[in-house]
């Protein structure tokens, strides 16, 4: 694993945690470059990768910041450590089978590169699948993923999980994934899928998923149905 990526991944667990004071800068690249025994070219790409994540903020001449609503992301934007796929969510619960709607292999566009952290000629797998509960429509996902990460992503795969894949044969572990959840209209694939009135709301979960190494690995939005598909966040109290 690049060692930038380390780095990001130890000052992110020291934010989230609250080893850094919110009301002061964080240390300064000189001395995070002196305690992780490295340059500062080194701590600037793991700051870079933090300030992409939403965690941190630079202003000129006064340094690097944690950001204030730190702790609301974590709690509303729903900061999930080990984030787990519908398929081991449901787990002795439902049923789950995916019909596919689409499996393409292409170049990302210039918010896929950003989100995923690729170079405009490393393809991407877009992916899109209708989950079904117990053969019930339960959602519709939309998943841009790296194919240098998934290697060759077959419809026999789709068809299970992909969480499973990455785990068990390609012997991947997930880290946090940051979640931004919203309410939105119908659209034509949720009334036709979903069987969504045109006046019935949806909600809506984009997210991006990182690994444990710190590399993105899916940038994804799902669609339920409003009786489909629930949220439920668990904060701990100071003690």
């Amino acid at each position: 694993m690049a060692k930038y990526k380390d780095i990001a991944a130890t000052i992110r667990n020291r934010i989230l945690e609250g080893q850094y004071s919110a009301d002061g800068p964080l240390p300064e690249q000189k001395k995070l470059a002196q305690e992780f025994e490295t340059s500062r070219m080194t701590i600037q790409k793991a700051l870079e990768m933090l300030t992409y994540e939403g965690l941190i903020y630079s202003e000129q001449g006064r340094g690097t910041f944690i950001k204030s609503n730190v702790s609301a992301l974590s709690q509303l934007d729903a900061t999930v450590n080990q984030y787990v796929g519908t398929t081991k969510l449901f787990a002795g619960k439902a049923t789950v089978k995916s019909d596919i709607l689409k499996n393409e292999l292409r170049l990302p566009n210039a918010e896929e590169q950003e989100k995923l952290q690729l170079a405009k000629t490393e393809a991407v797998y877009d992916v899109v699948r209708l989950r079904f509960l117990n053969e019930v429509p339960y959602s519709i996902e939309h998943s841009i993923m790296p194919a240098k990460i998934l290697g060759e992503l077959t419809d026999t795969v789709l068809k299970k999980s992909i969480y499973e894949y990455l785990g068990q044969t390609l012997n991947l572990k997930i880290g946090v994934a940051y979640r931004r959840i919203s309410a939105d209209q119908p659209n034509q694939m949720d009334q036709e899928y979903l069987h969504c009135k045109p006046i019935e709301p949806v909600l809506q979960v984009t997210q991006t998923v990182f690994l444990q190494n710190g590399m993105p690995f899916e940038y994804s939005t799902t669609r339920h149905r409003y009786d489909m598909g629930s949220i439920t966040t668990i904060t701990q109290g100071n003690h």
